[in-house]
């Protein structure tokens, strides 16, 4: 049998930083937010997030690769904000290297509220962001970035998440046959539109939400051009109620049936990269997978 080749887990740091080396990058570049309190409050796959003040969030890149996503962020986000009725975390200034750290670094708003996976958003809030979806999706430049994981063909990820599946067997054994069934229609459901902006990775920790109102969208490293597919995903993630989820997809206006398939087929990647690398050191990631392979089964 031919074993899995990608890797479990959260991606290892290649840097690390502390509130003095932070404080010194502030010294030097922004003297003027360098007295502001400073607490370290998050580290996900990429970035490593500080809380500047009252009004500010500082985001580091913990790897090469995140380094380049985001530079995206910093080109691209004040390019699509104006048009989005939900806040995103525009950068404000913008870091360089300094004092041992390789990469550029952002200074961004401090978004309020919990991430959705903590903090479900009320049904009501279905409408609004499959409002916030349609008025992402518009068409992207020629030199929209890259993203050779997020906005392309299924088929292209069609051996990593085949692998993960083989992993993650025994934790969906209820559930194997529509999931499996519902992956291979995806696989062969036509592209039929393309190049429009994407977040790319809009699972529920990537969503804030206050008092059941969904608050910001955050951590737009995957930005990219391509299939909305890979966005709608983000439905089965977010809304519990199965008349929630029809009422985003009506919402967000008229997709064709191929176009739903490999949202469902997203819908199923998340989940099962989610569970997957959830199992070995995040739970939370785990329970979001299970969740949202669970409704895309109920729905499919």
């Amino acid at each position: 049998m031919t074993q899995p080749t990608t890797p479990p887990g959260t991606p290892r740091a290649e840097i690390d930083l502390g509130e003095a080396q932070v404080r010194a990058l502030l010294r030097t570049q922004h003297p003027d937010l360098s007295g502001l309190a400073l607490e370290r409050i998050d580290a996900g796959w990429d970035n490593i997030m500080f809380r500047l003040g009252d009004e500010f969030c500082l985001r580091f890149p913990r790897r090469r690769v995140a380094a380049a996503l985001l530079d995206n962020e910093q080109r691209w986000l004040p390019v699509i904000a104006a048009t989005l009725p939900i806040p995103i975390p525009t950068p404000l200034r913008i870091g360089r290297p300094g004092h041992g750290y390789p990469w550029n670094w952002s200074v961004i708003p401090w978004l309020p509220g919990r991430t959705a996976d903590l903090d479900p958003p009320h049904s009501a809030e279905a409408i609004r962001f499959a409002a916030f979806l349609r008025a992402l999706h518009r068409p992207a430049p020629p030199d929209a970035p890259e993203n050779e994981f997020r906005g392309v063909p299924l088929r292209d990820r069609q051996q990593s998440v085949e692998e993960r599946m083989q992993r993650v067997a025994a934790h969906i054994e209820l559930i194997a046959t529509p999931i499996r069934s519902l992956w291979e229609i995806a696989l062969a459901a036509p592209i039929d539109g393309n190049d429009r902006w994407l977040h790319g990775d809009l699972h529920p920790r990537n969503v804030l939400v206050s008092d059941q109102r969904i608050t910001g969208i955050i951590d737009w490293g995957d930005i990219t051009s391509g299939d909305v597919a890979t966005d709608l995903a983000s439905i089965w993630m977010l809304f519990a109620k199965r008349g929630d989820r029809e009422q985003a997809l009506n919402a967000y206006g008229e997709v064709s049936e191929a176009t739903l398939q490999r949202a469902r087929g997203w819908a199923v990647f998340f989940g099962i990269v989610l569970l997957d690398t959830g199992l070995i050191d995040n739970p939370r990631h785990a329970e979001v997978g299970r969740r949202t392979l669970l409704r895309v089964a109920e729905d499919g």
